[in-house]
C-alpha cells in the first residue's frame, strides 16, 4: 500500500454513478403533473429531513403534494421507481474501487441518500464497499461534520489516512474541515491522475 493512505471514500451520485438529480426531479415532476422547477423548489425544502431519515417517503410525499396542491402518487415508492429509471453506474469507477480493494485499501461509500434510494443502491452492488455510510441511517448529512466523523470511526482510521472523493465542493470543504485528504471529482481520468500524482497510489 502506497504511503500513509489506508482508505478511499467515494461519494455515490456524480462519482460512482451519473448524477441522477435532474432526471429524478423531472421523473417525479411528470408523475405529479407539475413543472420541474416547481417540484424542485418544494422538494428542496424537505430534502434535508428526507435525506437524514427524519421523515420517510410517505410523509415526504404528503408534505410535497400538500404544498403543490396535487394528489399523492399512486406508486408504492415513487422515489425508488424514479431512481431505478434514471440510475446509471460509472463502470470505470466501480472497477477502480475493486482494484483499490485488491491492493489492500479499505474502500467506503459516503452518500446523502434517502431510504428508498439506499434500498435501490444495495441492489446495485454496493456490498463491494466495506463501509457504507448513508445519511438517512445516520441522521446527519454532508457537509455536516458529524457524518465525516462517523465514517472515520467505522473505518477505524485518522482523517489523514483517508482520501475522500466527491463532485460537490461544499462536501469537499466539509471533509477538509475534519482533516481528510480530498479530491474534487470531475471525471475518472482526472481522478486517477490525482491519485497517482498527489498521493502516489499507482493504478497500473
Amino acid at each position: 500500500m502506497a504511503g500513509r493512505i489506508k482508505a478511499i471514500i467515494f461519494d455515490s451520485g456524480g462519482v460512482l454513478v451519473d448524477d441522477p438529480a435532474s432526471e429524478l426531479i423531472a421523473y417525479c415532476a411528470e408523475a405529479l403533473g407539475v413543472a420541474d422547477a416547481e417540484f424542485r423548489e418544494v422538494q428542496q425544502r424537505f430534502e434535508p429531513d428526507f435525506q437524514k431519515g427524519i421523515i420517510l417517503e410517505d410523509r415526504f410525499w404528503e408534505m410535497v403534494c400538500a404544498e403543490l396542491k396535487v394528489k399523492r402518487p399512486n406508486s408504492p415508492s415513487l422515489w425508488y421507481e424514479a431512481l431505478k429509471t434514471v440510475f446509471s453506474r460509472k463502470e470505470e469507477m466501480f472497477s477502480l474501487a475493486v482494484f483499490l480493494r485488491s491492493k489492500g485499501y479499505k474502500i467506503a461509500v459516503l452518500s446523502n441518500t434517502e431510504v428508498p434510494a439506499m434500498r435501490y443502491l444495495y441492489e446495485q452492488g454496493y456490498e463491494l464497499f466495506e463501509i457504507r455510510i448513508f445519511s438517512c441511517v445516520e441522521g446527519t448529512r454532508k457537509p455536516e461534520r458529524r457524518i465525516y466523523e462517523i465514517t472515520l470511526g467505522r473505518l477505524g482510521l485518522q482523517a489523514k489516512e483517508v482520501i475522500f472523493i466527491d463532485d460537490n465542493e461544499n462536501c469537499i470543504k466539509g471533509a477538509k474541515k475534519v482533516g481528510m485528504n480530498t479530491v474534487l471529482f470531475r471525471n475518472p481520468e482526472q481522478l486517477k491522475k490525482e491519485l497517482e500524482g498527489s498521493f502516489r497510489i499507482f493504478l497500473r
